[in-house]
């Protein structure tokens, strides 16, 4: 279990590199602390939540559909936080 929360730790802070060198080398693009810490937390979670189902889901189909149903879920909330498309706001 240490192995996979280190695994998903290390892919989660490769993503934020992203980011990262967006708010240092573009301007316009300005995440602060908090940004990258949230955003850390979010994806460290769903990125749990993708390791569980791939490893306690026996059935192929059922672990696609799960992990599918989880990254539609993913991306849903940061469309939401990033714009408030889904509730108008």
């Amino acid at each position: 279990m240490r192995k996979n929360i280190i695994n998903v730790s290390v892919i989660v802070g490769l993503i934020l590199l992203i980011p990262l060198f967006g708010t240092l080398f573009i301007k316009g693009w300005n995440w602060g602390f908090g940004d990258f810490v949230f955003a850390f937390v979010l994806l460290f979670g769903f990125g749990l939540a993708i390791d569980f189902a791939a490893r306690k889901i026996s059935r192929p189909i059922y672990r696609c559909l799960a992990i599918s149903a989880i990254v539609l879920t993913l991306m849903l909330v940061w469309i939401e936080l990033a714009t408030g498309a889904l509730t108008g706001n």
